[in-house]
């Protein structure tokens, strides 16, 4: 927890130019020397910075310095009125109140590399019999995670490897725990089949210490362990042995030379590109693991009002190590020892931080560095393309400024049946899928779409309107006269009637490009045609906002016909139906069991088995 904020010095009322707005001096000798969080207040109490500092005297006290590092923190010194800081018991807590502040307040002046999604991991679990598989986010206690990995291909292709060379399971416990009879997987010699006894645990074992080997960087010394142990059962004349780990060296061989640039070495690097260019800056991330070259990701900075090259390396150095383990090596281009400051402020053990030297060095920085370029040419190209739709959109519906925040709704049933709405929402002309929300209807008229329509939007905007969440700058609604009506009226009633709604009706025979849009004030609707940018972006949403419908109709669906079937099945009661779908982790999981699998669920003979399979079936 949190101390409560120190007290701070006054702000010094500006007589002339020439008196600064803060007296730093004055407010420095109360700053202690603990690890905590500053944020930086300007005009009119706003926020235009929050950090964090393992010795908040010493860092802050960097910020009233006489050379500053960079135009954009000058910019923003010369604009604070008032510094408040608050002392945390570790670095650990600093950390998560920074994260929640900055999240909160979005300050001008935080450069923010946002990526919705981790970095994927492999995850060896802590079972008896490990399960391989691809993993993001939380990590699991007892299990053994590798990575971060720079994008999932490369999860997927190391995963693919590791399936071929060791032979170690991928399924889910669910599967693992109830199987009868090997699987396909089995049988093109892509797992060894521990779940019906075809490998032991001592020799699965063996095969996980070399995975995991091989995961860590070691592949030479895996590779001549496998040599000699072919070696050996070749002596023994066990030759089919032999032909085994003949084939497992081959693979790992093939992998390691196809290797776009080999290192030669097993080691561990991160190779950080820093580019700026047509207005962009972009860091480029590329992942040396073991001396194979795993690909890059390149990310882009936001938040801040100001941002070049240096800051945005700084800033990318800092968050990502905060998250992320670091490789023994980091090559950067330039901004050595900056980077050196702000590892040496996260971490206890830093690790080495040099310029590229040798050719393999050079050429991983190249790549990196053109990875950039390549992606800021891209971004800046769906910037213009995502302008034009946005700009062409205003113009059509006569709106005082562009749309930034869009929110569109979709309703989707059978014959009334499990009815669901979806709201998806586009933020400056790109989907935000963290944003999206689903919402289950009922009370109403099975069929009745106007009523969901109205339920959906009472339950999104209701909070808008009571000063909770974020108010869009356009709702679409995938539907006619009736639907839009609904919707209008909802709004009027919540007082949000002042925001600009339209519906978008399909076209005849439902063919894209003939849609009509339909306005809540019953004016004539307006069809764009098939060309205008503006309904191009208009059904990307829509379509979206119906496959999210969809998606989630079906699940629910699904869930009460099964949950239904399973109940009208004689014999199943409340418990043994608790056992079986705790046995096979859910109700797809009992739909996919055999007769034999059914069976061992306590309390399940093998007449009530048939049943259950018959009446699933």
């Amino acid at each position: 927890m949190s101390r409560e904020p120190a007290s701070v010095a006054e702000p010094a009322s500006p007589v002339s130019s020439s008196v600064p707005l803060f007296d730093s001096r004055a407010f420095l000798r109360n700053v202690p020397e603990e690890p905590g969080v500053y944020r930086m207040i300007g005009e009119g109490e706003r926020v235009l910075y929050v950090g964090k500092a393992k010795n908040l005297k010493r860092r802050v006290s960097s910020y009233f310095q006489k050379t500053l590092s960079s135009p954009r923190i000058a910019m923003m010194v010369a604009q604070i009125e008032r510094v408040d800081i608050t002392p945390t018991r570790s670095e650990a807590e600093a950390l998560i109140l920074e994260n929640n502040l900055i999240k909160s307040l979005a300050p001008r002046y935080n450069i923010l590399f946002r990526d919705d999604k981790t970095y994927p991991h492999i995850e060896l679990s802590a079972d008896e019999f490990p399960r391989l598989a691809y993993h993001r986010g939380a990590f699991t206690r007892g299990a053994r995670y590798f990575g971060p990995f720079p994008n999932v291909y490369a999860v997927r292709e190391s995963i693919h490897l590791l399936q071929k060379t060791f032979q170690l399971r991928t399924c889910e416990n669910s599967a693992f725990q109830n199987r009868s009879r090997a699987c396909l997987l089995h049988q093109i010699k892509r797992c060894s089949a521990p779940c019906v006894g075809q490998i032991d645990a001592e020799a699965y074992r063996h095969d996980v210490r070399l995975a995991s080997r091989f995961l860590d960087g070691q592949a030479n010394e895996v590779i001549d362990d496998l040599s000699a142990k072919m070696q050996a059962a070749a002596e023994k004349l066990a030759f089919e042995a032999a032909a085994a780990c003949r084939d497992q060296v081959r693979v790992l061989q093939a992998v390691l030379h196809r290797q776009f640039v080999d290192s030669r070495k097993d080691e561990d690097v991160d190779i950080i590109a820093a580019v700026e260019a047509g207005g962009w800056v972009c860091i480029n991330i590329a992942m040396v693991r073991g001396g194979r070259h795993l690909g890059d990701r390149p990310q882009f900075p936001s938040g801040a009002s100001v941002v070049d090259a240096r800051d945005g390396l700084l800033a990318f150095v800092e968050q990502h190590y905060a998250e992320h383990p670091a490789p023994t090596r980091i090559l950067v281009a330039h901004e050595i020892e900056p980077v050196r400051e702000v590892l040496g402020e996260i971490m206890a053990q830093t690790p080495a931080v040099v310029l590229p030297r040798h050719v393999a060095e050079k050429a991983w920085m190249e790549m990196a560095e053109k990875n950039a370029h390549l992606a800021i040419e891209a971004r800046s190209r769906d910037a213009g393309r995502i302008g034009e739709r946005l700009q062409a959109l205003r113009e059509a519906l006569d709106l005082a400024e562009l749309p930034a925040r869009i929110e569109c709704f979709d309703i989707s049933h059978t014959m009334g049946e499990a009815t669901v709405a979806s709201c998806v929402v586009c933020v400056d002309g790109a989907m935000k899928k963290s944003e999206y929300r689903r919402y289950n209807i009922s009370g109403i008229t099975p069929g009745d779409d106007f009523a969901a329509m109205r339920q959906a939007l009472e339950r999104r905007y209701g909070k808008v309107a009571a000063g909770e969440g974020v108010r869009p700058d356009l709702i679409l609604i995938d539907g006619g006269r009736g639907q839009v009506s609904a919707a209008a009226a909802m709004l009027g009633e919540v007082g949000l009637a002042s925001i600009n709604m339209v519906g978008v009706a399909k076209g005849e025979g439902r063919k894209a490009g003939l849609e009509t849009l339909i306005f809540p004030d019953g004016s004539e609707g307006m069809a764009l045609g098939g060309h205008s940018p503006a309904l191009h972006l208009v059904i990307e949403i829509r379509d979206e906002a119906h496959r999210f419908a969809i998606t989630g109709h079906r699940a629910r669906r699904g869930k009460a016909r099964l949950s239904s079937k399973l109940e009208d099945i004689p014999g199943v009661g409340p418990a043994r139906r608790r056992n079986l779908l705790a046995t096979f982790g859910g109700l797809d999981g009992v739909r996919n069991a055999t007769v034999e699998d059914l069976c061992r669920v306590d309390g399940v003979s093998r007449k009530l088995a048939e049943q259950i399979y018959s009446g699933l079936h």
